[in-house]
């Protein structure tokens, strides 16, 4: 009977112990190479052949460069600039976009987060058509849309332009207003202030330096009847 042969060989010892000896011979020259270093440097500080053993192993020592990381170039790689509005608001009208939108856009519930790209020099409107709220809404650029809340309390920053009328409960204006203002509680101007437009509210409050060109009248307040 043929003895059987063997279904698993053995690799040749010579070869498996080779690449094992340049594998320790690798590892050990890279741990020993400071030592060796500064050794050399202790003992012989001022001889020749000191000096030309630390430039061969300058190299071995020496860290590997770190790769750059990539840019991504088609992502949102600029720094988006202040939103127009901040606040819960509904809206009806027309946007200009420059920049990313993300989210979801739907008949039953839908939100969408735009990051616009800084524009320079002057440019129209952000906003364009109708703005109503219920708490607070704060403006901090052009829009030129009229701005209702029956309860809600109205901030227009100092770099906004607002193109429009306002008729809310509270407004605190530090911006400019191109437009007629109704606050039933109080209307508020900043000392940057600018008005073009009649103000109609209960209490009206100007630090030194806003500017109102229109006519003002007072509302009178509600009885406790009521």
């Amino acid at each position: 009977m043929s003895q059987a042969k063997a279904a698993l060989q053995l690799e040749p010892a010579v070869e498996t112990q080779q690449s094992a000896e340049q594998v320790i011979s690798n590892v050990a020259v890279s741990a020993l190479t400071g030592t060796i270093a500064s050794r050399l440097s202790s003992t012989l500080p001022t001889t020749e052949p000191s000096q030309q053993i630390a430039r061969a192993i300058a190299p071995l020592t020496a860290a590997p460069p770190l790769a750059r990381p990539r840019r991504d170039q088609t992502s949102s790689n600029f720094q988006a600039r202040v939103p127009v509005v901040t606040g819960e608001a509904t809206f009806r009208g027309w946007m200009t976009v420059d920049g990313i939108i993300s989210g979801q856009l739907g008949a039953n519930g839908s939100a969408l987060a735009i990051k616009q790209r800084p524009h320079g020099g002057v440019s129209g409107p952000e906003l364009t058509g109708e703005l109503h709220f219920k708490d607070m809404l704060r403006i901090n650029g052009h829009v030129a849309c009229k701005v209702k809340s029956p309860k809600g309390t109205l901030i227009v920053d100092g770099s906004a332009l607002v193109d429009g009328d306002i008729e809310v409960a509270a407004v605190v204006i530090s911006g400019r207003v191109n437009g007629d203002v109704v606050a039933q509680e109080r209307v508020e101007l900043g000392a940057a202030a600018v008005i073009n437009g009649n103000i109609s509210t209960r209490m009206l409050t100007m630090k030194p330096g806003a500017i109102f060109q229109g006519d003002c009248r007072m509302l009178k307040h509600e009885s406790s009847a009521d």
